[in-house]
């Protein structure tokens, strides 16, 4: 598929609009985003992006619509991922509920602009050396191994070089002003955690680079392609942090599902290499002639492990329990620290959250009485909760730890 000068200026100005749309419309004036609101604004956004691949299949064929749509569901599935990633970084800045909105814009951004760069780098690569395909193919399978092996919980914590530098060298406040990068503390300019946190965002978003151009790079070499697919994929992540924010952790199998989606795409990398082989140590420079993967079959085993992944995690007792577990930590959590939101109907919120989900592990502990064990430190966050939500003058009384 050619693309002329006037559609990639077209299409990079669309998308440089939505960008802008989200920072004017969505996220200068701090607030949490609803229910209804994240729904509406994600639907929006994969709205767009189908329109965008069905226009993809009508002018440039069937193969590049077929690209189009695998290389944007397996970009998608892996930005889900990296909103654990996200999840995890904001906990550990304690971000305030109504900024994360504009950390999530920015590592949008930020990611967006890294991608494009290792695009273009890998596209350069790809047409001048052949071996290219065997080094991608290499560093997906070693990801999919990496995604197997259990992490700890502070796998991906905020205490990076880059924080403990800028800690360091520059004077700055564990408190946040509102969504402001720097503020004034003694009368001196000091960086805010907002920076801070937005630093850690983009470093991370430099190494999700570094799988997932590789990956996308597996299912199609054009250009056009593999950036309009990225940049779809990262639209409307942000809204889309909010509508599953209470999913995330109970897809407890999406780990195993993108390892076995980038293994896939790993092995047709480097069956792709040896049927382009030019390297003269390799088969003496000449192709070896192999099977090589079809688009179609590529899409329908990455919607095919998607579907599986998803639907085991969701019926499986143990995502239940651990979607529950880590639920109501985080919201018993985020509910006593003062600092997290000072609007007091997100408050409410979260603690109506928690009662559900300490009602559901009290269900669960019935059926099955392990899931109970070792909880001692849960029970107390829990029933610390209920005594500030008692002592809350603005909530009332709420029921109290059973």
């Amino acid at each position: 598929m050619v693309v002329s000068p006037l559609v990639w200026t077209l299409t990079i100005a669309g998308i440089l609009a939505l960008l802008a749309f989200d920072y004017v419309f969505h996220v200068r004036k701090a607030h949490t985003p609803t229910l209804r609101e994240a729904g509406f604004w994600s639907a929006i956004y994969v709205g767009i992006a189908l329109l965008f691949g069905v226009g993809v299949w009508l002018y440039g064929g069937h193969v590049a619509g077929q690209e189009y749509f695998a290389g944007y569901i397996t970009e998608k599935a892996l930005s889900v991922d990296n909103l654990f990633v996200f999840l995890i970084i904001m906990s550990s800045f304690r971000v305030p509920r109504e900024d994360q909105q504009k950390v999530l814009l920015f590592g949008i951004t930020f990611s967006l602009i890294a991608r494009t760069g290792f695009i273009l780098l890998g596209a350069a690569l790809i047409n001048s050396f052949a071996w290219v395909f065997y080094a991608f193919g290499l560093i997906l399978l070693i990801t999919a191994g990496n995604l197997l092996k259990p992490e700890s919980s502070d796998s991906h914590t905020a205490d990076n070089f880059m924080i403990r530098l800028a800690r360091k060298v520059f004077h700055t406040t564990d408190h946040y002003d509102g969504d402001k990068l720097f503020t004034r503390v003694d009368g001196k300019r000091a960086l805010t955690p907002m920076l801070l946190v937005m630093v850690a965002i983009g470093g991370t978003d430099i190494l999700f680079a570094l799988d997932s151009i590789p990956a996308i790079f597996g299912l199609t070499q054009n250009v056009y392609i593999v950036f309009t697919a990225t940049a779809f994929s990262l639209m409307g992540l942000r809204q889309l942090y909010f509508l599953i924010d209470g999913l995330l952790d109970r897809l407890i199998y999406l780990s195993y599902g993108l390892a076995a989606i980038l293994g896939f795409i790993g092995v047709k990398l480097i069956l792709h290499a040896m049927h382009e082989n030019n390297i003269p140590w390799v088969n003496n420079g000449e192709p070896i002639h192999v099977v090589e993967v079809s688009t179609p079959l590529s899409l329908s085993v990455i919607v095919g492990v998607l579907v599986v992944t998803v639907i085991a995690s969701l019926v499986s007792p143990a995502g239940r329990a651990q979607n529950a577990l880590n639920s109501a930590r985080r919201h018993a959590t985020e509910y006593l620290d003062l600092e997290y939101t000072a609007d007091p109907a997100e408050r409410e919120r979260i603690y109506a959250e928690l009662v559900d989900e300490e009602a559901e592990l009290r269900r669960m502990a019935a059926e099955h009485p392990s899931i109970a064990k070792g909880q001692d430190e849960l029970r107390e966050l829990i029933a610390r909760a209920h005594e500030e939500h008692r002592a809350h003058p603005y909530t009332g009384t709420g029921p109290g730890t059973v």
